[in-house]
């Protein structure tokens, strides 16, 4: 591969980030990029296990604790106990939680949409093919992360 695609990958990656990033400043005064991301990927997977939540994250259960601890003081999540193994803790999005998703998704959709609308009808064929020839060479290469660590 050479140089110069590398740069561009580089270069799109680092817009992707910055989108990712911005939008969880749709999220209220005080919660943080962790709190989000724990939020995003939650909502994403249901009422789960701590234990499930950290491994979707890719993070250890003591970090998903801490996370959930503050985002429960802000009635963003709910511990409970599964129903079959009452020692095992659950944690869920509350309705205000999912609001807070939902806004952040919004933002970062819109900010996505606003880079496709810059693109004519043929660019943005093409760019759609050249991403989905990227997720399917992603599902191949033994070193690239296809899915990631749950969902930014």
């Amino acid at each position: 591969m050479q140089d110069s695609d590398l740069d561009r990958l580089e270069r799109l990656t680092r817009v992707l980030v910055a989108v990712a990033w911005d939008s969880a400043h749709a999220a209220p005064r005080g919660v943080t990029f962790p709190q989000v991301r724990l939020l995003v990927v939650l909502a994403s997977v249901g009422c789960v296990p701590c234990s499930r939540l950290a491994e979707a994250m890719g993070v250890n259960a003591s970090s998903v604790t801490r996370l959930a601890d503050k985002l429960e003081a802000h009635g963003y999540v709910r511990r409970g106990e599964d129903e079959h193994r009452r020692t095992v803790v659950t944690v869920e999005v509350t309705r205000a939680g999912q609001a807070v998703v939902d806004d952040v998704l919004a933002r970062r959709h819109e900010a996505l949409g606003e880079l496709l609308a810059q693109l004519n009808p043929e660019q943005r064929a093409e760019a759609a093919n050249a991403v989905e020839n990227l997720l399917a060479a992603a599902e191949m290469a033994p070193l690239v992360p296809s899915a990631g660590p749950g969902r930014l």
